[in-house]
């Protein structure tokens, strides 16, 4: 009969000992997967404002949560690889822009969410609508209903005797043909004839913009899904046959190009932070709408107007957001 004390002191302790063990479990520290098409010193300041954003939310890097950086280091061929890396190391969301990687992830997984910021995720079909995107994929668009009109009028403004613009694009790709359409419509409004400047492959960017100055385009448009790929090809054709041109991202304009305006990328990373942070706290996807952007910028490089004998304005120069000297 004495026993049984010790039966129960021996019981308490075991139970003890599990809830002990239990408590000492570290807690899983979540994973981010960032893909980039892009050399990871061309995104650091991106990089930045995701954690940034992340920060605002409660997450700090190395203490609540992990961040692995998959590149491509410009190769476009490689982003299938490096998407599979990500999924193999069972991140728990992955963070991408432009097309290619996008679909590069949406490839790679149908399960991990994806956060994406892309210039057209309708058009492109990666979402099913902005309002409910269906699937694994949510995020932010980098195109606002008006930027193309907005574009169209300040190379008018900047251009008073433009007649005709060419917008250079990739026609394989949806998203060129629905943008391309929507200039188009712009340009009407505006008194402007456009004419697309088809680009496939890196062995047709020459000939492609010299056929623009053949027709005797006076400006080019230059979306960000080109000028990710071929900036600086862009950048100094333009400036070697002075030919202005307006670009989505301020990148272009640090490299050398006109002007830009678009979307505040680096605000874009930041709010991309908040999706991740709805993810990661038990939100789908498929239920959280993609956001448009609401803050543009407007820089302009005076030094490349100097360079292709371009005065900017001062109505147009007054509203830039930041000027290069």
């Amino acid at each position: 009969m004495a026993i049984k004390p010790i039966v129960v002191l021996l019981v308490g302790l075991a139970l003890a000992s599990v809830r002990l063990a239990g408590a000492q479990q570290p807690k899983k520290v979540p994973l981010v997967g960032i893909l980039t098409p892009d050399p990871v010193s061309a995104r650091i300041n991106l990089f930045e404002a995701f954690k940034k954003g992340l920060r605002e939310v409660g997450y700090v890097e190395g203490q609540n949560i992990g961040i692995e950086v998959r590149s491509a280091e410009g190769k476009r061929d490689r982003l299938p690889t490096v998407a599979s890396e990500l999924v193999r190391l069972k991140v728990d969301v992955i963070l991408t822009s432009t097309t290619p990687a996008i679909q590069a992830a949406k490839q790679a997984t149908t399960t991990i969410p994806i956060v994406a910021i892309s210039t057209d995720p309708v058009g492109s079909g990666l979402v099913a609508s902005l309002a409910r995107p269906g699937g694994n994929i949510t995020g932010l668009s980098l195109l606002g209903p008006e930027i193309n009109g907005k574009q169209l009028e300040l190379l008018k403004e900047t251009l008073p005797k433009v007649k005709r613009v060419a917008f250079v694009g990739n026609p394989a790709s949806v998203a060129f043909a629905l943008r391309f359409k929507e200039v188009e419509i712009a340009g009407r409004e505006l008194g402007l004839q456009t004419q697309s400047v088809e680009v496939r492959s890196p062995n047709e960017l020459e000939r492609a913009l010299e056929s623009a100055t053949r027709e005797q385009a006076g400006a080019l448009i230059v979306p960000s899904s080109i000028s990710n790929a071929y900036r600086r090809q862009i950048v100094d054709f333009a400036a070697k046959n002075q030919l202005p041109a307006i670009y989505d991202e301020s990148e272009s304009v640090e490299a050398g190009g006109l002007m830009s305006y678009g979307a505040n990328l680096p605000d874009l990373f930041r709010r991309a932070a908040t999706y991740v942070d709805k993810i990661l706290k038990g939100r789908k996807p498929s239920d959280l709408p993609v956001e448009q952007p609401t803050k543009f910028e407007l820089i302009i490089n005076l030094k490349a107007a100097k360079q292709i004998g371009l005065t900017i304005p001062p109505n147009v120069l007054a509203r830039a957001d930041k000027v290069i000297r």
